[in-house]
């Protein structure tokens, strides 16, 4: 028999398990996941020991505890589990699938709980867009360069973090690259941005322990020239999470709220305009080889649809690498998970080994190639058109 349950309800489950005669108890518990989740280790585990015909019976509180999305619900408790001879039971809710009367309420328990799901995350959602259209930070950190006041409503100055942030600016108004900048501060071992708020009991990584606290990267350099914050005003609604994944996911800048003057400027908005046309005007070749990468601008992440950038090695094999610029972005990992590094020749290869597939599709059925090519030309227009509206 395989239960779901947080230490508070174990005893509960165990005490009904044995009353009805259950035995060979053990325990699949996900503390801490949402049960909209259904990617959650114990329940993947749970899964494994039922495709091995080592499960029963599966019982659980109540429905919500299963899961909060009534069709993946219904694909285990009406599909995948009568099909490997699996007792389903929901206690609270009076379930027992060996008993066919209750499966004609289940999948209206379950649209139940996925609304309730749903509207808990509208209603904790509208607070925070309440607070964040009133123009206060959603966050409880602050950017590198600002440190928060007592009263923990408005950021402040940090004049030796805020010179750091004015140089960074200054250099690459100088010419300097972001690679060129970021070894220059980790030759004057200055912390980055990261250890040195942890340092002053901000950010996210209070407790860390930093492998290299003077290894700043060109991702860091780029991430706090693009930041607005530096002009003194309060960004809100960068990233959006689903009530369903509870990831965050990033949002178009001009669906950003903005609210100016909300703070003191770092920055002025002359010399913010002018690293922005800068960086702008630049033709990358993060190499120095001379050459341009022949898919730029082409490679598009899978997962989070980020721009792919080249990067490439010079160990003596001068090999080039795509990888997700959104991975990099601070905090890491937070826009997407991997880097998603690919050698540039696989890349090539395959784009090599497609286009002979559709020259070879086209030479043989040319009337066919010519309407699919114009089908999908004639649906990018009209997504075109429907972005400008």
């Amino acid at each position: 028999m395989a239960r779901f349950a947080s230490s508070l309800q174990k005893k509960y489950l165990e005490d009904y398990a044995v009353q009805h005669g259950f035995d060979n108890i053990q325990h699949f518990s996900d503390d801490g996941y949402s049960g909209t989740n259904f990617n959650r280790p114990a329940f993947n585990s749970l899964l494994t020991e039922i495709e091995a015909g080592r499960v029963g019976t599966v019982i659980v509180k109540d429905m919500s505890r299963f899961g909060r999305n009534y069709l993946q619900v219904g694909f285990y408790t009406e599909m995948m589990f009568p099909k490997k001879n699996v007792r389903f039971i929901a206690v609270n809710n009076g379930v027992d699938s060996a008993n066919p009367a209750d499966n004609d309420f289940t999948p209206f328990l379950n649209i139940m709980n996925e609304y309730y799901a749903r509207d808990t995350s509208r209603k904790i959602r509208s607070t925070f867009q309440s607070k964040g259209k009133s123009g206060k930070h959603l966050t409880g950190t602050v950017i590198y360069g600002y440190l928060w006041n007592e009263a923990r409503d408005q950021w402040l100055v940090d004049p030796e973090a805020a010179e750091v942030v004015k140089r960074i600016f200054a250099m690459t108004i100088d010419g300097y690259g972001p690679y060129q900048i970021a070894s220059k501060l980790k030759s004057e071992k200055v912390l980055i941005p990261s250890a040195y708020l942890a340092q002053h009991g901000e950010g996210v990584n209070k407790n860390k322990t930093f492998k290299d606290v003077y290894g700043w990267g060109s991702s860091t350099i780029c991430n706090i020239l693009e930041k607005r914050e530096y002009l003194g005003h309060t960004i809100n609604f960068k990233t959006r999470k689903h009530f369903k994944d509870k990831k965050s996911h990033y949002v178009p800048e001009d669906e950003w709220t903005i609210f100016e003057n909300t703070h003191e400027a770092i920055i002025d908005q002359q010399t913010f305009d002018l690293v922005q046309k800068i960086r702008g005007n630049v033709r990358r070749y993060p190499d120095g080889w001379g050459e341009a990468a022949p898919l730029t601008g082409l490679l598009y992440c899978a997962d989070c649809g980020g721009k792919m950038y080249v990067h490439r090695t010079n160990n003596g094999k001068r090999i080039s690498q795509y990888t997700c610029s959104q991975y990099s972005k601070v905090p890491v990992g937070k826009l997407c998970t991997t880097q998603h590094r690919i050698n540039e020749d696989v890349v090539l290869s395959l784009v090599s080994e497609m286009l002979k597939a559709i020259a070879e599709y086209a030479k043989h059925d040319r009337a066919e190639f010519v309407r699919v090519v114009q089908e999908a030309q004639s649906s990018q227009q009209t997504t075109e058109v429907r972005k400008q509206r």
